[in-house]
C-alpha cells in the first residue's frame, strides 16, 4: 500500500462531515445495507434482534454508526499522519472483545465496508468518486486488519 495522501484524508473528513448531518437517515441506510447482504447478522447487533426491520430514531443504532464510521475517519487521519492506524490499548480491547463475543468472522467485515462505501456514495450524492470511495475503503481495511488482530489474540 502506498501513502495515505493528504487528499485522501481531505476527502474522507469531507464526507464524514457529509454524514454527520444526517446520521438518522444514513446510520438506517447503513444497517438495512448490512441485513440485505447478511440477514444472520441480525442477531450480533442488540438494537436490531427484536424488531422486524431497522428502527428508527433509535439512540443505540445511531450512536453505533457513528462510531463506526468516525473510527474510519480517525484511522484516515492516522495513516495520513503516522502511516499506520493507531487504536488506544482500552478501546481495541473492547473492540476485540466484543466482535469476538458476538461471533464476528472476517466476512462480516466485508459485509460491513460494503454498506459503509454504499452509504458514503449516498450521503454524497454527486461529489462521490471512485477516489474518494478508496480512501475510506483503504482506512477501513486498515482499521479491521488492527480489530482481527486483537481479535485473533484474545
Amino acid at each position: 500500500m502506498g501513502a495515505f495522501t493528504e487528499k485522501q484524508e481531505a476527502l474522507v473528513k469531507s464526507s464524514w462531515e457529509v454524514f454527520k448531518q444526517n446520521i438518522p437517515h444514513h446510520s438506517i441506510l447503513f444497517y438495512t445495507l448490512i441485513l440485505e447482504k447478511a440477514p444472520a447478522a441480525k442477531d450480533m447487533f442488540s438494537f436490531l434482534r427484536d424488531s422486524d426491520e431497522v428502527p428508527k430514531n433509535n439512540p443505540n443504532l445511531e450512536a453505533h454508526a457513528e462510531k463506526v464510521f468516525e473510527l474510519t475517519c480517525e484511522s484516515a487521519i492516522q495513516l495520513r499522519a503516522k502511516g499506520e492506524v493507531v487504536v488506544s490499548d482500552t478501546i481495541l480491547k473492547y473492540l476485540g472483545s466484543v466482535h469476538v463475543q458476538k461471533g464476528v468472522l472476517d466476512p462480516h467485515f466485508e459485509v460491513v465496508k460494503e454498506a459503509l462505501l454504499k452509504t458514503i456514495k449516498e450521503a454524497m450524492g454527486e461529489k462521490w468518486s471512485e477516489e474518494l470511495s478508496n480512501a475510506w475503503e483503504v482506512a477501513y481495511d486498515e482499521l479491521a486488519a488492527v480489530i482481527k488482530n486483537v481479535m485473533s489474540a484474545t
